[in-house]
């Protein structure tokens, strides 16, 4: 008991001393304080004070301090958590925590100290990218960590029990928290850095493929096919060398998109850093945990069970494990496509971006029996199940096929792959409905889960294929003419703000049923750095998002206008937002998923 006490001391003090640093750092930059390196390169006494608290982590520094602040947080919260595990596997998480801990406090000071001094002190900074100055942005960073620095624990813990031979029905209980938690801020963390590059960056979509956004979804992947392997181990003692592959693959992707973000070899808008040393520093740190990782798992790791990783064919665990068969494909497409340029590159010197064409092609065909699989997997019974008394099953396939053929037939699209990826989807949309109706308040995490999955699949699907969009050039006073909307440009307007000055375009938006929308995009011209950027503007209702942003042409009266139709727009973010809410009601409530 004693020595308990001391071991959470240390993590206390630990977490403590890092926190009074971040806050010290937080502080530096309220206070303008440009005596450190870190806030004049990042800051300007113009800023308003939001954007400065938010520009502690809005940098390379500071966010690796925010890392490194998320270690020792959940060690902590670890520690006190599983008081009622044993003592051994307590103190080898601890450990395996404490050389992530020890690595990234090492990668700190030598190559990334926040805490750098300048002198003679400037008078001023030069300011925050101004596309980071924006409250989504603000927050993402923090929520994004907890999912990503959140698997070092469950990676930790995994190690921690694959050395002890402990990894049961019992561990499974105790670490599915774990994975919870990190599973709900990554996922939360996702949906918020999508939301702020469809308004922002005036892409117009919700996913671009971007490979740090890749970088995000990855460990998604594989956190979520952990989740059910756990669901499964919880059951019985079966795929447990799925569970610690997935566990050390999930925090390994981890540190991958650290590595790729802070090398600087990604060309994306989200980097960083581009300093070779860094890079270099994280790919040897990365190296030496997948080394230790795979030893303890093939000299420590112990099937205790073998007669229970062989499954009849139709029961729920083997409907578990073809999804996560399913999911490691699209992981590996998603790994394939991110990293697959960079070797090119550094083979060829031959440069090549891999867009949404390429995922489209190698996903969507796996997508469709994916999506079958996920409505009728949860509808089996544990051990063995049987294919009675489940009419419904083609009677909805019957209902989804009729609704896909109406919805596509008059529409100028690919019927035959567009049909079948609507059914599937609408599938599972229908069986996942049911079942709030049949099964009430059984399942219930499970089933918000799984039909805010299907939700987002169908609103996804509607989106592309019912999205229109214009870009043309205008003058001021001049009008665009199409068949479904006119586009007036009726004049400009300009207003000063703190740190940047805005000029205001106002349009009217004339429908073909009558309706007329007002948009007022923006031109922002930012005082430091001296940037300008494009702010869209968005009318949202129900079935549709009204989409306009505008740039100078250069050289020329005219303004480049960009107007768009996103149909279900609200429909994919609150579709998230249900995922996400029976990940967390699973969480709260402490109850399976399968019964």
């Amino acid at each position: 008991m004693i020595f308990d006490n001391k071991i959470v001391t240390f993590t206390f003090l630990q977490f403590f001393f890092v926190i009074i640093s971040f806050l010290g750092l937080i502080m530096s930059f309220v206070n303008s304080d440009f005596s450190n390196e870190t806030v004049f390169n990042h800051s300007h006494t113009t800023k308003p004070l939001f954007y400065k608290i938010s520009g502690t982590w809005g940098n390379h520094e500071g966010s690796l301090l925010l890392w490194l602040l998320v270690l020792t947080l959940f060690i902590f919260l670890f520690l006190i958590k599983s008081k009622d595990q044993t003592k051994q596997y307590r103190i080898l998480t601890l450990l395996f925590q404490q050389i992530i801990i020890i690595g990234f406090f090492t990668f700190l000071i030598k190559t990334s100290n926040p805490f750098n001094y300048i002198f003679p002190i400037p008078n001023e900074g030069l300011g925050l990218n101004p596309i980071l100055q924006d409250p989504a942005l603000a927050i993402h960073p923090p929520i994004l960590y907890l999912g990503y620095v959140g698997s070092s624990i469950i990676f930790s813990s995994t190690l921690a029990a694959t050395t002890l031979n402990y990894i049961s029905k019992e561990w499974a209980k105790h670490i599915k928290q774990w994975v919870l938690v990190s599973w709900i801020f990554l996922t939360i963390g996702i949906l918020l850095g999508s939301i702020w590059a469809y308004y922002e960056l005036g892409w117009g979509g919700f996913w671009f493929w971007d490979p740090v956004e890749n970088v995000s979804l990855m460990p998604w992947l594989a956190l979520t096919t952990l989740l059910h392997c756990i669901l499964v181990l919880e059951k019985r003692l079966t795929l447990t060398s799925w569970v610690v592959v997935l566990s050390i693959s999930t925090f390994t992707l981890s540190m991958c998109g650290t590595f790729l973000v802070r090398s600087g070899i990604l060309n994306s808008v989200h980097t960083f850093a581009n300093d070779p040393e860094r890079g270099l520093f994280i790919l040897i740190f990365l190296f030496c945990l997948i080394f230790m990782s795979l030893f303890i798992f093939f000299f420590f790791h112990k099937v205790k069970n073998k007669d229970s990783n062989s499954f009849f064919w139709l029961s729920k665990e083997t409907s578990i494990l073809i999804n996560n068969w399913f999911m490691m494909y699209f992981l590996a497409v998603v790994l394939i496509g991110t990293i697959y340029p960079i070797f090119l590159e550094v083979i060829s010197s031959e440069k090549i971006s891999v867009g949404p064409p390429f995922y489209n092609k190698l996903i969507i065909p796996f997508l469709i029996p994916f999506l079958f699989a996920m409505a009728i997997g949860p509808k089996l019974n544990w051990i063995k199940s049987e294919l009675e008394n489940k009419t419904y099953l083609v009677l909805f396939l019957i209902l989804s096929l009729l609704v896909s053929v109406f919805t596509i037939k008059n529409l100028n699209v690919n019927f035959l792959i567009n049909t079948v990826l609507v059914t599937s989807a609408f599938y599972l949309f229908f069986i996942t409905l049911r079942d709030f109706f049949t099964k009430k308040f059984k399942n219930l995490s499970q089933n918000i889960a799984h039909f805010g999955f299907s939700l987002l699949i169908l609103s996804i699907l509607f989106n592309n294929i019912f999205s229109t969009e214009i870009i043309t050039n205008l003058k001021i006073g001049e009008t665009y003419e199409g068949a479904e909307f006119k586009i007036n440009f009726e004049k400009i307007e300009q207003k000063n703000e703190k740190n940047f000055k805005a000029i205001i375009g106002k349009f009217n938006i004339e429908n073909s049923n009558g309706t007329i929308e007002n948009l007022r995009p923006e031109l922002r011209i930012y005082n430091q750095p001296n940037i300008v950027t494009s702010e869209a503007d968005i009318k949202t209702n129900l079935l549709k998002d009204s989409f306009i942003t505008m740039n100078l042409v250069q050289n020329q009266d005219y303004f480049n206008i960009r107007y768009q139709i996103k149909p279900f727009m609200i429909w994919i973010w609150f579709s998230v937002l249900l995922i996400t809410l029976g990940g967390l009601k699973s969480l709260i409530l402490n109850k399976r998923y399968e019964k």
